[in-house]
């Protein structure tokens, strides 16, 4: 028998977005529907630099109001999911051939007033000839200057979104397309296929499109209505090395066309760089790296680092396309990284309401879904009060519901904690375990007292009861959910085909029981 279901919002797209609209309007008590044709987080949302930052490059733009709004969402963020989220110092060495440093001065001087901060400190400059940083830098790299931004597990802040979403009440459907939408005055009749084949009818009386690189065709082949806004495709891509420094600060890096470079310590073991910013005319679903971007990155990281890479270095990369906004009158020619990272809310109330979100960037996703439903909820006939600013996230209610500076100043404390009380468990494994999961440790680890208990060793670090844990209740089907999304221990097995084997049989195990 075909499934129906009735909701007041279908959501279409299951990145950061759409999981992120999805919390806000079934916290306002509206009923969800969201369906995602992959993964939640399996393309945009987890090809990003994982960086909450207001976007220091952008003031280079006038991108005041954007910057403001960002460096506003970036204290937020920290305070809702200190788990998966903490604040990062960033250090600029000052290459003399670039922008020179009285215009350095006066954008972090802008950037740290543009918004109050409480949990991250100012800007100043350093003697890289006295600081830690300075030490894997080349030596003709004297001065520099250090400023705060914030560090986020990108794709598990997307899979928090949709916990969060589900637990008020909506349905998250992930490997399930929306192949047919009929529009009529009063409502939205879909038809949802998911992996196995098998169709959902979803009858809506609102539909958003949170498709991403996605939301232009999606309109055009499946809702047949007009784009509304130009969207630009740019390639981003990073590439993972072995660590090139042993200290906290991540580096941003200038660039002679004008790009900016991020070198972030990644995973313990490794060094991210990127990003790159190209134009995309390619398959949406087959977006990777090319050898170009790799040089390109290799060759930024040697002109400030003292250790060498070269492509064979590389033990991992990740590309992603990013959907931005193009006003009509913009320059085709313009380089892709002055095009902004702003987004566009696009509403057709012509029959049933119809919202198509445009662009946007991951620090404001949550204002982004704000704003959003505040401008659908009306049109249901709910009136309630937006709510997200200072509720928690699944897993960072370590110091109660509502959002405190102390979860995220005290949250190595927190940590200690957990190994005290997990003591049976290594206390590397309990800190990644916080690390992801935060107060949800709780959950995964429930009526589990010794080893023995968390069932077998499939692969070095990851036992059957986290398994469990991700398809029970993260929507996790798959190797690379497991290892790539909810975790990154796929880079620490890279080499391990054993444990991808194992892996996939105990998934598959776990499908047919």
């Amino acid at each position: 028998m075909q499934q129906q279901l009735q909701c007041d919002i279908l959501i279409v797209g299951g990145g950061i977005n759409g999981a992120g609209i999805a919390r806000d309007a079934a916290g306002r008590g509206l009923s969800v529907v969201l369906c995602e044709k992959d993964d939640l987080a399996s393309h945009t949302s987890s090809a990003s630099t994982k960086l909450i930052h207001g976007g220091l490059r952008y003031l280079e733009n006038y991108e005041f109001s954007l910057v403001r709004k960002a460096l506003i969402e970036r204290e937020i963020l920290l305070r809702s999911a200190p788990h998966i989220m903490h604040p990062l110092r960033f250090v600029m060495p000052h290459d003399k051939g670039q922008r020179p440093a009285w215009m350095i001065r006066a954008g972090l001087f802008l950037y740290d007033h543009l918004a109050r901060r409480e949990l991250l400190p100012g800007s100043h400059g350093i003697d890289l000839r006295k600081h830690s940083a300075g030490t894997p830098l080349k030596e003709e790299f004297s001065k520099g200057f250090a400023y705060s931004d914030g560090w986020v597990n990108d794709a598990r802040l997307v899979v928090l979104n949709a916990i969060a979403a589900a637990e008020k009440g909506a349905s998250i459907l992930t490997r399930t397309a929306c192949i047919a939408v009929t529009r009529n005055a009063a409502e939205w009749q879909a038809t949802l296929r998911n992996k196995d084949h098998e169709e959902i009818q979803v009858n809506a009386k609102l539909l958003i499109n949170a498709a991403g690189p996605w939301a232009a065709s999606f309109l055009h082949d499946t809702v047949h209505g007009r784009t509304g806004k130009k969207l630009r495709l740019i390639k981003g891509s990073h590439i993972v090395v072995r660590k090139l420094f042993d200290h906290p600060y991540a580096y941003i890096f200038q660039h002679p066309d004008g790009r900016i470079v991020f070198a972030i310590p990644y995973e313990q073991d490794f060094t991210l760089i990127g990003t790159t910013d190209i134009d995309y005319h390619g398959d949406t679903d087959k977006v990777s790296i090319d050898a170009a971007e790799i040089d390109y990155l290799c060759e930024l990281s040697n002109h400030y680092f003292k250790q060498a890479i070269s492509p064979a270095d590389v033990v991992w990369s990740y590309s992603g396309v990013r959907p931005l906004v193009e006003d009509e009158t913009d320059d085709d020619n313009e380089k892709a990284s002055a095009v902004t990272r702003d987004y566009k809310l696009a509403f057709d109330t012509d029959a049933a309401p119809l919202l198509t979100i445009f662009g946007g960037k991951i620090t404001t996703f949550r204002k982004l879904a704000e704003e959003a439903v505040d401008l659908i909820a009306p049109v249901l006939g709910n009136h309630h009060a937006a709510w997200t600013a200072n509720a928690c996230l699944p897993g960072g209610d370590i110091y109660g519901a509502q959002v405190s500076n102390r979860a995220v100043l005290e949250f190595d404390d927190y940590v200690h904690e957990l190994q005290t009380e997990y003591a049976w468990l290594p206390a590397a494994l309990v800190e990644r375990y916080a690390r992801a999961y935060g107060t949800r440790i709780k959950l995964l680890l429930a009526a589990r007292t010794g080893i023995a208990e968390m069932g077998e060793l499939i692969a070095p670090g990851l036992y059957a009861a986290e398994v469990e844990y991700l398809t029970q209740h993260e929507w996790a089907t798959s190797t690379e959910d497991i290892l790539w999304r909810r975790s990154k221990l796929g880079l620490h097995l890279a080499h391990t085909n054993e444990s991808r084997r194992k892996l996939n049989h105990w998934l598959h195990d776990l499908e047919q029981q």
